[in-house]
């Protein structure tokens, strides 16, 4: 008896436009959201199914799949038709864009993680034992250690360096046992002000259909207050809630400040979980074991079983922008989500980008406006430091200094911003004008002097500093500006005995060691802070009365017309970590352009007038968000072989259409990059839609053109970043 054959459609992770037909001899056909192992030339690769029905092509033709890896789909029929919009709207292949809505684990060729226990409790006996009984065992002792307070996630004790084998022999020694997820204590927070209030109730009466709010408060007005009491609704009508902030290091704050606020079961979603830990985390929210998700960019895509409110705060921040494969925005997919699911969507700023505020004033968004700053807390007071003509060696002005001496004297902290990190911007031989550049890069080497290394931000290049000028031999090189590694040397010796505490990538490598600042910072003894934007995100620092802003001149001649954009979120941003408690704020901004309009305007009239203006001219010129942008671009460690595959793109557009403009084949603002140049093609209209019919088009014969093996290529649809 010939076996039945079941025929699939199965979505691979492949730079291809179009899933792949494979048929099932086993006795029932794998549904829509299953992933399967199918052969792929001469590998296997773990697809998805997104649909069955008769081949197109001849059945002798089509292979068998190798293996179906789950028993039950893993994606609902919500999951892949988000997956479908986002394919359709990036335009980007479907089965990559499943590949980056699944966690890692989940990518690889086996079965669904083990459920297991999420969450492990002492027993009596457990209970009753001291650190010493468990002396010749200390993992087992830390175990003990960390459950003496109550139940902890599976996922937490992994991440403390538990390994599984650990709790297993504990289980087995009847030591710890599995325990129902903890839920807060719902301790009771401030009073709600009545613009608070009124928010809350706005938000919490359109529970259960889809509504677009802009929560547009100054620095400090109790946004995450809003969002803690609109979650305790949705808590009580037994829903979901996701979260989506645009850093790390927000996480570990609100995930904190939620356990302690609300009754439900909080989980976190970062980058910095282990693969494992992160798979469970995902599947607990897919099974409806926990009640709100907190992560980052890419947790916007984590299934729900009981969805009820998407927010993202900061809503205005470039990192919810995925800049490589699947080129999407955390916050236009949290939209979208949204309105396929029927829920609320809250995006939050103090600061919102024009395309939020666009919506939001041309009626596509509910807009609710906090002016005032929470309880006794006042907006800070901005002051311009003007250094024309002089730039002290330091890069601190006395005025700065000044004002850092006495804030620290009252027993308050300061918070020095400067948005560039290592030493010195530049390693310049005095002699011969020689500096230090990236063999891979048109980019300028950073002095890192901690690590003795010159140092490339772009693609990651290090190498020793030269003794000596290879140019002309001359011993004279001189680190030429300052960077946050400078600056802190800087304010150790201004400031002591005071601890200066720096804040960037660098010196945040180790894990939990941005925690680690933050504690010491939130202790409210006298310290400085210095960094980078790191600081500016979210934050709340409610000793800190001082900040001061270094040098933000290097941001106001920017090419790219998003710049004054986001340097007026940039300055604000900084500006409203001063005086958040009950102390008043004081803001000092060194620069040599005093007179430029982001200062008058901006410090004039506050950020909301000035946006609005900047709306203004962004309507005048058909620049986001009335018009509309497409970057394709394409990158070859031969300059031509980039050229050669866009100039063929640019001709398989076909005819020019009135209501699309192509600009190119050009070189990218920095065309050398990590070792290969980088072209570009530009495509604008005024008609999303006529881009949209365009692209759609046209993508599918990209993949088509000879040219593009040769290159990798890319399209970006609404691009924040024009490099």
């Amino acid at each position: 008896m010939t076996a039945v054959r079941h025929y699939c459609r199965v979505a691979l992770p492949v730079p291809v436009d179009t899933p792949f037909d494979y048929h099932w001899p086993g006795p029932d056909s794998p549904r829509p959201g299953t992933r399967v192992l199918a052969p792929f030339g001469a590998r296997r690769l773990v697809g998805m199914v997104v649909g069955s029905g008769a081949p197109e092509i001849d059945p002798a033709r089509i292979k068998p799949l190798a293996r179906v890896l789950d028993a039950e789909p893993l994606f609902k029929p919500a999951q892949l038709a988000l997956a479908r919009w986002c394919a359709q709207y990036y335009h980007h292949p479907l089965g990559e864009v499943i590949a980056a809505m699944l966690p890692a684990a989940l990518r690889r060729a086996q079965a669904a993680l083990d459920r297991g226990p999420r969450y492990w409790q002492l027993t009596a006996a457990g209970a009753a034992l001291g650190s010493n009984d468990l002396a010749r065992a200390p993992r087992q002792a830390e175990v003990l250690r960390l459950l003496a307070d109550g139940a902890v996630a599976t996922a937490e004790l992994r991440s403390a360096g538990i390994a599984a084998a650990v709790l297993g022999r504990m289980r087995d020694k009847a030591l710890i046992e599995p325990a129902a997820a903890p839920r807060g204590d719902a301790k009771p927070g401030p009073a709600l002000l009545a613009a608070q209030a009124a928010a809350v109730d706005a938000i919490g009466a359109r529970l259960g259909a889809f509504a677009a709010f802009l929560l547009d408060g100054v620095t400090g007005s109790g946004k995450t207050e809003i969002y803690l009491h609109v979650i305790e609704r949705v808590l009580e009508a037994r829903r979901q809630a996701l979260v989506i902030v645009p850093e790390i290091g927000l996480t570990p704050q609100l995930s904190r400040r939620f356990k302690r606020r609300l009754t439900g079961r909080v989980v976190v979603l970062h980058s910095n979980l282990g693969a494992g830990a992160r798979a469970r985390a995902w599947q607990a929210a897919a099974a409806g074991e926990v009640d709100v998700v907190v992560g980052t960019r890419s947790a916007v895509f984590t299934p729900l079983a009981r969805p009820g409110l998407i927010v993202v705060d900061e809503e205005h921040d470039l990192s919810l922008k995925q800049q490589d494969g699947l080129r999407y925005s955390a916050r236009d997919v949290a939209v979208q989500r949204a309105s396929m699911l029927a829920l609320p969507v809250v995006l939050g700023s103090a600061t919102p980008s024009l395309e939020s505020l666009n919506n939001a004033l041309g009626g596509r968004y509910h807009h609710l406006r906090l002016a005032a700053r929470a309880g006794a807390a006042r907006l800070p007071r901005v002051e311009l430091i003007d250094q024309r003509g002089h730039q002290p060696p330091s890069g601190l002005s006395a005025p700065l200094l000044g004002a850092l001496d006495e804030h620290l004297k009252r027993g308050e902290q300061a918070l020095i911003f400067l948005n560039r990190r290592g030493f010195a911007p530049v390693l310049m031989c005095s002699a011969c004008g020689w500096y230090g550049e990236c063999s891979r890069c048109d980019a300028r080497l950073t002095l890192h002097l901690s690590a003795r290394l010159l140092r490339c931000h772009h693609c990651g290049h290090e190498e020793r500093p030269p003794a000596r000028c290879p140019a002309c031999n001359s011993s004279r090189l001189d680190p030429l500006g300052s960077g946050t590694e400078r600056l802190e040397q800087a304010l150790i010796r201004a400031c002591a005995p005071h601890p200066v505490l720096r804040v960037d990538r660098d010196a945040t490598r180790r894990r939990a060691a941005f925690e680690q600042i933050l504690e010491q910072v939130r202790s409210g003894r006298p310290c400085v802070l210095v960094g980078t934007q790191m600081l500016a995100k979210g934050h709340d620092y409610p000793n800190v009365t001082l900040v001061g802003v270094v040098n933000i001149d290097q941001a106001l001649f920017s090419s790219d017309f998003r710049s004054t954009e986001r340097s007026a979120q940039l300055l604000v941003q900084v500006a409203g970590r001063a005086g958040r408690g009950a102390k008043p704020g004081r803001v000092l901004v060194q620069t040599r352009h005093p007179e430029h309009p982001l200062f008058t305007r901006v410090l004039a009239t506050g950020y909301g007038p000035f946006a609005r203006e900047l709306l203004r001219e962004r309507r005048a010129a058909a620049y986001p968000p009335f018009g509309h942008l497409v970057l394709v671009r394409a990158e070859a460690v031969k300059r031509e072989a980039a050229g050669e595959f866009l100039t063929a793109a640019a001709a398989a557009a076909g005819p020019p259409d009135d209501s699309v403009q192509l600009f190119g084949p050009m070189p990218s603002p920095m065309e050398k990059r990590a070792g290969r140049y980088r072209l570009q093609l530009l495509l604008a209209s005024n008609s999303r839609r006529a881009l949209h019919r365009l692209l759609d088009r046209w993508v599918p014969r990209l993949y088509q053109l000879t040219q593009a093996r040769r290159v990798r290529w890319s399209v970006d649809v609404d691009p924040q970043d024009m490099f």
